[in-house]
């Protein structure tokens, strides 16, 4: 892969962070923004910043810090709603390609606070679009979602399948976002990759995440709430074959070619959706039993009804995604866990021997 010049939005993030490591060791020149926001604790989001060089105590608004660990790495703080900031930063830095991995996350925080995620998935991501546009970016990269399927009963999921109707308005910020990046792509010739993650997990994860929540629980001897009595599936990826998808994605720009829908519509941009998942679902109750026997320590589990917004099960198709590019996941279920159990327990080792 040659030397691109790359703006990594979210870059305090669990997959932006990894990605911005892996761009490191091939000797991109990156510059990562986040607004650091508070959804969950921001100690890790620091932490994660500081083991790419970025210091805590230098981090200001809209102003850009270097790395003290890599060169070619810097960072600023800013909020993508705000344009003007972007513009700036864009104007400055003249990047090649964006990567947009920045976005409030949530599939249940998003029925509780809708306004948060029109503000940041959608006008946040239109201020993308348009340093896209503006600024003619070779490639943008940006993250969808695995939710966009919502009631969707055809298993596995899969690109051409229709995803009209979303069960949370984070799947329809995420649909949305492929609305916008499709017609940004047909009116400006702005070549987009939408990418459709499937349960990500791996160490650095979100603490939103289920097995994270699980994680903290079983150790502080709590009961960790299992819905729809564990009737559920989710195609876990782990997070290197996560970033491997997405550096695969940024040297593969996508062409003009038919996109057919149903065969009843069809496009023809610059433009493709694909589907980065595991294509090995796992059951919830087998999950944590993996879990489990990854932490070395057992589960006190209540089950509860299934949430609002929760899909039941999810399973990538990835046929066409490997039509595109060279993606094969590798990482199972029971190796992921261990790697995952084994920086937990390092980096909250304090708090498990209280």
């Amino acid at each position: 892969m040659s030397q691109k010049k790359i703006l990594v939005t979210g870059a305090a993030g669990f997959i932006a962070f990894h990605l911005v490591k892996s761009l490191m060791e091939l000797n991109h020149k990156v510059v990562g923004i986040d607004n650091i926001n508070n959804y969950y604790d921001t100690k890790l989001k620091y932490d994660r910043l500081n083991e790419v060089g970025i210091e805590k105590t230098k981090i200001k608004w809209h102003q850009e810090v270097s790395s003290i660990v890599y060169p070619n790495f810097s960072f600023v703080k800013m909020n993508l709603e705000d344009s003007n900031e972007l513009i700036k930063l864009c104007e400055k830095e003249q990047f090649d390609y964006i990567v947009h991995l920045a976005a409030q996350a949530g599939v249940r925080y998003s029925i509780e606070n809708p306004s948060v995620y029109i503000q940041s998935n959608l006008v946040g991501f239109g201020n993308v679009l348009e340093v896209s546009r503006i600024f003619k970016i070779k490639h943008l990269i940006y993250a969808s979602s695995s939710s966009v399927y919502g009631m969707n009963k055809k298993i596995p999921f899969s690109i051409i399948d229709n995803v009209d109707y979303p069960i949370s308005l984070y799947a329809a910020t995420k649909k949305a976002n492929e609305l916008m990046a499709h017609t940004y792509s047909h009116l400006y010739q702005i070549p987009s990759t939408g990418l459709r993650f499937f349960t990500v997990y791996g160490p650095w994860g979100r603490p939103d995440m289920a097995y994270f929540n699980f994680s903290e629980n079983i150790f502080k001897n709590k009961e960790i709430l299992v819905y729809n009595n564990g009737k559920m599936k989710r195609d876990f990826t782990f997070i290197s074959d996560i970033i491997e998808g997405i550096l695969e994605v940024i040297n593969t720009i996508p062409n003009y070619h038919e996109i057919q829908n149903h065969g009843v519509s069809s496009s023809l941009a610059p433009f493709r959706i694909l589907n980065l998942g595991n294509n090995k679902p796992v059951g919830l109750l087998d999950f944590i039993n993996a879990l489990e026997k990854a932490l070395g320590k057992n589960a006190i589990i209540k089950f509860a009804e299934v949430q609002k917004g929760d899909v039941l099960e999810t399973w990538a198709d990835l046929s066409l995604t490997q039509k595109e590019i060279n993606y094969n996941p590798r990482v199972e279920i029971n190796q992921g866990l261990v790697f995952f159990a084994n920086w937990f327990k390092t980096y909250y080792k304090d708090e498990i021997e209280k």
